[in-house]
């Protein structure tokens, strides 16, 4: 069927007018992301700092005192003092540290001697993610004060040194890598939101109806409906790209055009799903509930929280049909790697793919909705 331009204008136009005519409804689209893009960005952190621990110095040394003030130098922890006649076991087993040391006697001696020292470490598991990276943090600070104490011409000096450099994020914050992952989330939130939520109003308030009988064909409404929040989608990605930018510094080393090509089949993709819900919803309620029912697991299955590669195979399979999952890959290579078209083609063409195949399936409820 063909489709009127001048229809189809006047329809995107008062769809542009209805959403943006209430202040707060602005506020919701373009302010709410940047703020929760802030929020999340500093809260969503594997980073450990200013971790409680407890020392016990049973040697008193020079050597003991220096190990221990690198522990609270460096920033990742800090000595909690312990309650008269309490050990280590027990301020870990209250929960008031996170890890205990404990430095036995002699320690300077063995450890000058080439024998090797021993160190006691109790780790609170109960979290274990937070639990593993302190332990890591704390192995690495020894290594150093053990190549330090050696010097480069010590005899007991290994053989072979390991000598590591992180690329693309050389402190290894993981704001840098958790931030442009909450983008993605943020951007199919908007994108699932105001597209369920346009055509369920229009059907609670009575106005539906009258869109059915007008000479409006069903293609040029549904393209009324979707085209306003590609339009509001792209304009947040610029918002939030540029706050990533300027507020966290977090370089884009990449092409923009490269991130437009992933960010608008993934903004169709959202559009289809926020369709589908439309479809069947008959309160915005309904369809609040609905969506959030599927924005979950979108995450959960995307990688922003928990690696892909630790998750069992049937797992691994299902988040490859999860669109977010492909975006935040590309946003991710994009800002902190350079990654051109060669290398995104995969998640590009995926996300195309699924683009076809939503909009396929929601254009075809949804003209059985207004037939």
């Amino acid at each position: 069927m063909r489709i009127s331009l001048t229809r189809l204008g006047r329809m995107v136009r008062k769809e542009l007018v209805q959403m943006l005519r209430d202040p707060r409804m602005r506020l919701v689209i373009f302010v709410s992301p940047m703020i929760q893009l802030v929020v999340l960005g500093y809260a969503v952190s594997t980073d450990v700092r200013d971790a409680p621990i407890a020392v016990v110095d049973r040697d008193r040394t020079t050597e003991s005192r220096e190990l221990i003030d690198r522990f609270t130098a460096s920033g990742y922890s800090r000595v909690v003092a312990l309650e008269r006649g309490e050990g280590i076991e027990d301020a870990v087993e209250r929960g008031a540290v996170l890890l205990g040391i404990e430095i036995p006697p002699n320690f300077s001696v063995d450890l000058t001697s080439g024998r090797g020292a021993d160190v006691q470490v109790l780790l609170d598991g109960t979290d274990s993610n937070t639990g593993t990276i302190a332990l890591g943090y704390l192995q690495g600070i020894m290594r150093q004060f053990v190549r330090d104490l050696a010097g480069e011409g010590a005899e007991h000096q290994p053989g072979v040194v390991l000598v590591s450099r992180a690329w693309y994020n050389p402190n290894l914050e993981s704001r840098v890598y958790n931030v442009p992952g909450v983008m993605g989330a943020l951007l199919l939130l908007i994108t699932m939101l105001l597209t369920a939520l346009g055509v369920v109003r229009e059907r609670e308030i009575g106005t539906w109806e009258q869109l059915v009988v007008s000479p409006v064909t069903p293609t040029e409404l549904m393209l009324g409906k979707t085209l306003p929040v590609v339009l509001i989608g792209l304009i947040d990605l610029i918002l939030v790209s540029a706050l990533i930018i300027l507020w966290f510094g977090i370089a884009l080393r990449g092409s923009f055009v490269v991130l437009l090509g992933g960010a608008v089949p993934f903004l169709a993709a959202g559009l289809a799903i926020g369709l589908l819900i439309s479809t069947v919803s008959k309160t915005q309620q309904e369809a609040f509930m609905s969506m959030f029912l599927v924005l979950l697991p979108a995450i959960i299955f995307s990688g922003i929280l928990f690696p892909i590669s630790s998750m069992p195979p049937g797992f691994r399979f299902v988040t490859l049909f999860n669109p977010l999952r492909h975006f935040i890959e590309i946003v991710r290579a994009v800002f902190l790697k350079g990654a051109g078209v060669p290398e995104m083609a995969g998640q590009i063409s995926t996300l195309v793919a699924m683009a076809v195949v939503g909009l396929a399936l929601a254009v075809r409820r949804f003209r059985a909705m207004i037939t």
